[in-house]
Formats: C-alpha cells, sequence, structure tokens
C-alpha cells in the first residue's frame, strides 16, 4: 500500500508513519519544507504544501492508495484573534484544499482518514457521549464541526471517509503527559481544578492502532472515537500516574494556573472534559490494546 500522510512531521504523524514503514508500507509525506522533513524522515517521499494557501500537487498523490489527514495547528495556546484564525484555517482551509485535489484526480485513493477530536462534544459534565452525540457549543467545538465538514467533501467523489475523533494521547513525548510529567515525577503533581472534569484519554499506540484499522478496513466509515473505553476523572488519572511513577500525586493545581498560563478562553476548555466512549469503535471491531488507565501508564513510565 501506498499512503499520503499529512501531518507527517508531528508527534501523531512521525509515529503512524513508523507503523505503516515497519509493515513494508510505501510512505508519502506534505509539509511546508520537505529538505528539513527528509533529513528528518529520509525514508518518506515528500512534497511541499502550504495547507491553508493551496491545494496539494496532484503529482504527490501518484499511486497512493489511502491517505490520512493530521495536519492542524496545536490548540493548546492563547485564543487570539491571530490563533484562531491559524487554528481553524489549518484544519478546515487545509482539508478543504486536500478533499478539492482529491476530487480531482483520475485515479483516487481508497480512503481518506481524516483526523477531527473530542472536542467536538464541548464540556458535558457527567453526561455519557458516543459517536452519535450532537456536538456542545464554543470555539473548539465549532472548529471540529467545520473540520469535519470539509472532509466529507471526498464522499461526492466516491472515496470512504474514515472520522477520527481523537481525546487526549497518552505520549511522554507530548500532550498532557509529557507537560506533566517532570513535575509528577518531583512529587509536585496533582488534580487539577478539583479533579472531577473527565479525561478521554487514549494511548498513543491504540490511537496509532485506530488509524491503521480505519485505513485498511472497508467497513470503517463514518465517525468512530478514539478514546480508552475506560474515561477516568482528572483525579483518577493523577493517582494513576502517581502510582506507575511510584510518587505521590496529592498537591492541586489551582485551574487559574491554566488561564495564567494560556489566557482566560483556552486556560477554561483546558479545565473541562468529556466523558467519551468508542462506541462505535468498539462496534465495528477494534480492539483496544490498552483499555485501562493503570496499564497504559504503566507501560509509557514505569
Amino acid at each position: 500500500m501506498r499512503v499520503l500522510v499529512t501531518g507527517a512531521s508531528g508527534r501523531i504523524g512521525k509515529a503512524l508513519c513508523g507503523e505503516l514503514l515497519a509493515r513494508g508500507e510505501e510512505v508519502v509525506g506534505l509539509t511546508r519544507d520537505p529538505g528539513k522533513a527528509g533529513a528528518a524522515q529520509p525514508r518518506i517521499t515528500w512534497h511541499a504544501w502550504e495547507p491553508a494557501l493551496e491545494r496539494p500537487a496532484a503529482a504527490a498523490f501518484e499511486g497512493v492508495d489511502g491517505v490520512v489527514n493530521l495536519v492542524g495547528e496545536r490548540i493548546d495556546q492563547r485564543w487570539t484573534d491571530e490563533a484562531k484564525k491559524k487554528i481553524v484555517d489549518s484544519r478546515k482551509v487545509a482539508t478543504h484544499n486536500l478533499a478539492g485535489t482529491i476530487e480531482g484526480l483520475t485515479r483516487k485513493p481508497r480512503v481518506l482518514v481524516s483526523q477531527s477530536a473530542v472536542g467536538y462534544y464541548g464540556d458535558r459534565g457527567d453526561e455519557e457521549l458516543d459517536e452519535s452525540s450532537e456536538p456542545g457549543k464554543g470555539f473548539d467545538s465549532q472548529v471540529c464541526v467545520e473540520w469535519e465538514a470539509a472532509a466529507h467533501e471526498v464522499e461526492a467523489a466516491g472515496v470512504r471517509l474514515a472520522i477520527v475523533r481523537t481525546g487526549q494521547v497518552m505520549d511522554t513525548g507530548g500532550g498532557i503527559l509529557g507537560a506533566l510529567l517532570l513535575p509528577f515525577k518531583l512529587g509536585l503533581g496533582g488534580p487539577l481544578a478539583g479533579g472531577d472534569q473527565w479525561v478521554p484519554w487514549i494511548h498513543l499506540a491504540d490511537e496509532i492502532g485506530i488509524l491503521v484499522w480505519a485505513l485498511d478496513n472497508e467497513k470503517v466509515d463514518g465517525v468512530v472515537n478514539a478514546t480508552s473505553p475506560n474515561p477516568v476523572t482528572n483525579k483518577e488519572w493523577s493517582k494513576a500516574l502517581g502510582r506507575a511513577l511510584h510518587r505521590p500525586a496529592v498537591l492541586p493545581i489551582p485551574g487559574l494556573a491554566t488561564e495564567v498560563k494560556f489566557g482566560r478562553e483556552f486556560g477554561k476548555v483546558a479545565q473541562s472534559g468529556q466523558r467519551v466512549l468508542p462506541k462505535r469503535t468498539e462496534e465495528l471491531g477494534y480492539a483496544f490494546k490498552y483499555p485501562e488507565i493503570d496499564g497504559a501508564l504503566r507501560n509509557l513510565v514505569g
């Protein structure tokens, strides 16, 4: 199989490309700087692309059987007007541009696996949410709605579409675990803003597993959630990380700390959560490698 990956130089993209290459697949990457990307990941064939400004070149899709779309500006930053525009354009506009090229190809890829996020559901407290749940309110929800709408454009061209709504990916190289690992190692970790909010977490191995599974399986179309079947509260997550590190995890982190770091708007979002379940993902047959938080964190940091 020949697979084209956008966002291939990102944290999840690198892990996905590594898995595809290990399986013997050919991988094509789209990037703003092919020279820099090629030096870091020489086994990938790179093509230049400015995601929010242009459609990718049709030549990059020659012989491509499947596409995985992971491109997107990081959302964990101060939500200034400029930052919001970059967040939207790097998802909605970039995916629209990607779909435009795919629609115009004589030989189209069989499938587009397009990333989304559990931010789609918004902050819903203790409500159990699955793939059939309605979107929430707020900027993060609206971004996901527009992002997914752009991906749906490929369906008119007869391309199978799988939309993967990803939760908080557990990985020592980034995300919530990467950011908090050092304080927890020092015994300075604890629950955020009381710790009652839900963490829709997923081990990196299962995130990659779901992307590859969606790529491979014809029956996987529409929305699937990439979150553990066992979400935990922030307080439970903190205790589990403490157990994995053999450190106390009792020092509370005030919610105000996130607002100071990221500004009020994203700071409030960072204190919220979603009780998301991968109902359709499991119904379609994906078997989680790390369904429980203790096993996942022991694997990552133990």
